[in-house]
């Protein structure tokens, strides 16, 4: 089969356009044939080398994946050939206490797809049969790559680390942004009231046609006051925040009392500091939140097939042209989610 190998670490790291042996299933295990696979901020970190794990190089990247089963192991009872299925990113071992409480999120033995083991940027790829979820009728491979990890992620965020209430003010981070995306769409679902930021006048664009009634720009020395006075002064009750550094320093003077900062990432810094007497004095509270439990995915397509929540796709571009892609999210010019198709080989990367 084709594929991508990151071979050596960088900005841009050093790929390879491989010819690998197809992969076998183990006994345990199924082989997806890869429709398609979304890019996420995983692999530029995977790329970069930025990660706090330890990586073993030659690498596929790709996490989010859907596809069609192509094989499956000589114990696997519940899935077979010709299903379509998307894999949930967050490989569990479904053994431990907090998988047994349906936390996969936090697995004691949890691994990433195409970081720990190979992932999506190849023509297969070879997963545990647990990390399966069956696809919706009315739902394309593509529209589930483009949610299956990013929207999930805001899905476990509002609905399982927290809940948003109906009438609540959410501020959501980067709305052209996978997470950011998604976030406003389940946020205004739930009827919440939601504000978003976007670093270009397209982006925030993006933000208010999906639902939000105030974009910011949060260039702006001053964005958190114009956040503060569209709320009446009284600020938000939930920020959705998955950028980390100064950006978390600043949503804070954005919350209420009682509010509620949920954080998922930490694109722009993980050290940042934190005015501890306002966060006392105000009853704060910061939840951190990881990935996703099974329910939070599956809920996530459920909610897509009906209807509910849209994937938002910036563009598509064919397996041998993933590094365009890579590219383009490395420099930050895409407006919602990049697609690597191996089925599509014309596809538009535009």
């Amino acid at each position: 089969m084709k594929a991508w190998q990151l071979v050596e670490h960088g900005r841009p790291g050093q790929f390879l356009w491989q010819e690998l042996p197809d992969p076998q299933p183990g006994s345990d295990e199924v082989v997806v044939r890869v429709h398609a696979c979304g890019l996420n901020h995983l692999d530029l970190w995977l790329e970069q080398g930025a990660l706090p794990v330890s990586v073993s190089l030659p690498r596929v990247p790709g996490a989010e994946v859907s596809g069609v089963i192509e094989s499956v192991g000589a114990n696997v009872r519940d899935w077979h050939p010709g299903q379509r299925v998307a894999i949930q990113s967050n490989l569990f071992c479904g053994e431990c206490e907090f998988c047994r409480a349906g936390e996969e999120s936090t697995c004691l033995r949890g691994r990433l797809l195409g970081v720990d083991v190979d992932g999506g940027l190849a023509e297969r790829v070879r997963v545990p049969a647990r990390a399966l979820v069956p696809l919706p009728e009315r739902l394309s491979c593509r529209d589930a790559a483009a949610l299956t990890l990013a929207a999930s992620t805001a899905m476990h965020m509002l609905t399982h680390r927290i809940t948003v209430q109906p009438g609540q003010w959410v501020l959501v981070m980067a709305a052209a942004s996978g997470v950011g995306s998604a976030a406003i769409q389940i946020a205004r679902e739930l009827g919440a009231r939601v504000i978003t930021t976007g670093s270009t006048a397209a982006k925030r664009e993006l933000g208010l046609r999906l639902g939000a009634e105030l974009a910011v720009d949060p260039a702006e020395p001053d964005w958190p006051r114009t956040v503060r006075k569209h709320t009446g002064n009284r600020g938000v009750d939930v920020v959705v925040e998955h950028l980390g550094g100064p950006i978390l320093e600043q949503v804070f003077q954005c919350l209420a009392r009682n509010g509620t900062v949920v954080t998922c990432g930490a694109t722009l810094g993980r050290q940042p500091t934190l005015a501890l007497w306002p966060f006392f004095v105000k009853q704060h509270r910061l939840v951190g939140s990881y990935g996703r439990n099974r329910a939070s995915l599956l809920r996530t397509l459920e909610w897509a097939a009906a209807g509910r929540l849209r994937p938002v796709v910036d563009s598509v571009f064919a397996l041998s042209r993933a590094l365009e892609g890579l590219d383009r999210l490395r420099n930050r010019r895409a407006l919602g989610k990049i697609l690597i198709c191996p089925e599509s080989p014309l596809a538009d990367g535009g």
